[in-house]
């Protein structure tokens, strides 16, 4: 199925396991983590190992290690988060990435910019706190 909005598997990974941890009560390890997420434990370690070089995730290992957050949950925006592993959202020039438009005016009538707009001010807004209380992964063990 085609979708004009798509977000890369490699930042809902990141987005998910935040949210994942900031409503953990405890540290949270790897396995949890993707067994909760049904997705894979070595693309998960690189995401993670991103977030905790990047300061959104303390990690501890061992036995009894795993992540907590670095900061508090109302501190990190989906923005934050999403840029870290995608870097900064660019919403200039073509959405196509042409240098010379053959028809002088956008055939989409800049619609493209519009909802990138929208998402990132969106993202911008949300924390991680507004994700702790809500019906989000309600499989969490606490």
């Amino acid at each position: 199925m085609s979708r004009i909005v798509n977000l890369s598997e490699a930042a809902s990974i990141a987005l998910h396991s935040m949210i994942i941890v900031a409503r953990s009560k405890r540290m949270i390890n790897l396995n949890e983590i993707a067994e909760m997420m049904g997705t894979s434990k070595n693309h998960l370690a690189k995401i993670t190992q991103i977030l905790v070089k990047r300061n959104f995730l303390k990690s501890t290992r061992g036995p009894s290690g795993g992540f907590v957050l670095k900061k508090t949950a109302d501190k990190i925006s989906l923005l934050e988060i999403f840029e870290c592993i995608e870097g900064s959202i660019e919403n200039e020039g073509c959405p196509l990435d042409k240098q010379i438009c053959p028809f002088g005016k956008c055939l989409m009538g800049n619609i493209f910019h519009k909802v990138t707009d929208e998402v990132k001010d969106y993202m911008r807004t949300q924390t991680l706190k507004d994700y702790i209380e809500t019906g989000f992964n309600q499989n969490l063990k606490k």
